[in-house]
């Protein structure tokens, strides 16, 4: 993205730095604390894979951070940034990330040393297979033991070959189709996985602008509408994050992405961007908006919302004085360094951390792994329940009113919920009541000094309680 990350940057210690500042508001000992913040097994494998006429030695990762509850649960990424640092770190976000969210999964990551673009898809299907079958050897992969997902550089067709590829090694097992989520419709997948991640950060970020107290601090007004807000990437997460806000009358002033970035004032319209782009190669040069090509100085441009929506550490001590945004919601894992959180509070800009409000993710895989457990559909049973009962609710009312309402009027009332209905309902849901919990922890008497404080301490304390009933500590 055009912005340079500290060389002494370390990815997992800045996860430990949070977490220590968070852990002097819980009652647990050290101990268990030791054991809370812990990754508790690390696999590292290399393995060969024909390319061409040449054999690559493939470098890959899955690190399951916490047992407290089973299966782990975490995506998979295909990137050359990957290493072990980044992984472990990732892998202890998705522990504290479920807990925040009341999924009952344990956090994993996993990750392969490779640029997936300069390979073909034959060739990542070949990397993909052999990854899985080491997994399997290893018992890193499993209904009950850790479940996968997409992660940056994967998506539903890399997760359509592991699924693949762990039910022929698994012939006869019934629930193989949950040993990973974010899979295609027909392979089990769940119908509003791929815009998940960006609708939980539209759903967090509407919910905190709902609070008046803290609009108010802010200077303000309350609701999404009118805010003017900058997206920085546009892959999957920034895109539908982008497009949930628009949608909800907040104006896109800017948009930033690894070949530059374009910001206009009046307002830039998404889709109008994403077909300049697929025309063009680039965002740059977008009719009426100003183009930028050190995307990171958009960052830094007036706005009420910023999201960025890409990498880690893209926000750190470099830039952290000049970002004029008032609400920053981490729609990224770790876009912000802890020196640009510590600066960034005391400018009494609100953080939504990335804890929090990225994990519309893995709450929509946790109801993917569920309908993979229970092989029914969402709605299925109930869906046309509720349409003969609302048919019957509504012909009483017209024949006490001796009133009729229109076709368009009855086909809206007598709609019972489909699959994506009952998905991003249970999302939304998840998404408000885990930030009020948040909140009342951060607005309570312990001090806690900002938001992300009061989301780690939420976490340590559901994790802690889990280790605590299970008894491993006499």
């Amino acid at each position: 993205m055009g912005n340079s990350i500290p060389s002494n940057f370390g990815f997992f210690k800045g996860v430990e730095k949070n977490f220590d500042k968070a852990a002097k508001y819980t009652r647990f000992s050290k101990g268990i604390l030791e054991q809370i913040k812990a990754c508790n097994s690390v696999l590292q494998v290399k393995f060969p894979v024909k390319i061409g006429e040449n054999v690559e030695v493939i470098e890959a990762y899955r690190i399951q951070h916490s047992h407290h509850r089973t299966p782990c649960k975490g995506g998979i990424r295909y990137s050359m940034a990957v290493n072990q640092d980044e992984v472990m770190a990732l892998a202890a976000l998705m522990t504290y990330k479920c807990a925040i969210v009341n999924v009952p999964f344990g956090g994993a990551k996993g990750g392969i040393r490779i640029d997936p673009t300069k390979y073909s898809e034959y060739e990542l299907e070949k990397i993909t297979r052999r990854y899985t079958s080491e997994l399997v050897k290893k018992n890193f992969i499993g209904p009950g033991v850790d479940v996968p997902a997409p992660d940056y550089g994967t998506g539903a067709r890399e997760m359509a070959w592991i699924v693949d590829t762990y039910r022929s090694l698994h012939p006869n097992e019934v629930y193989s189709n949950a040993c990973v989520t974010g899979k295609p419709v027909t392979q089990g997948g769940v119908r509003g996985r791929v815009e998940a991640t960006g609708l939980g950060v539209f759903y967090g970020v509407r919910e905190a602008c709902n609070i008046e107290e803290d609009m108010k601090r802010l200077g303000l007004s309350v609701g999404i509408e009118g805010k003017r807000i900058i997206v920085q990437g546009l892959g999957n997460v920034g895109y539908h994050a982008a497009k949930f806000f628009q949608e909800a009358g907040a104006i896109l002033v800017g948009l930033i992405e690894y070949e530059g970035a374009i910001y206009d004032e009046n307002g830039l319209d998404l889709e109008a961007v994403v077909a300049h782009r697929a025309s063009t190669g680039s965002i740059l040069d977008f009719e009426k908006a100003k183009s930028v090509k050190t995307s990171s100085e958009v960052l830094e441009y007036p706005c009420d919302i910023l999201i960025p929506a890409a990498l880690e550490a893209v926000i750190n001590e470099s830039n952290a004085d000049k970002i004029q945004a008032k609400i920053i919601g981490e729609a990224a894992n770790g876009p912000l360094t802890p020196e640009a959180d510590e600066i960034l509070n005391k400018k009494g800009v609100l953080v939504i951390p990335d804890i929090y409000l990225n994990a519309g993710g893995v709450t929509v895989s946790y109801f993917e792994w569920l309908k993979n457990l229970s092989n029914v559909r969402y709605g299925r049973l109930e869906k046309r329940f509720d349409e003969n009962m609302y048919a019957e609710i509504l012909n009483i009312i017209e024949s006490m009113t001796d009133k009729k309402v229109s076709k368009i009027e009855k086909k809206i009332l007598l709609r019972g919920p489909d699959e994506i209905d009952l998905v991003h309902s249970g999302l939304e849901d998840t998404m408000i009541g885990a930030y009020r919990e948040v909140w009342d922890i951060w607005k309570g008497e312990d001090g806690v000094e900002d938001l992300r404080t009061a989301a780690f301490v939420c976490a340590i304390n559901k994790v802690g309680v889990a280790y605590e009933e299970l008894g491993i500590f006499p």
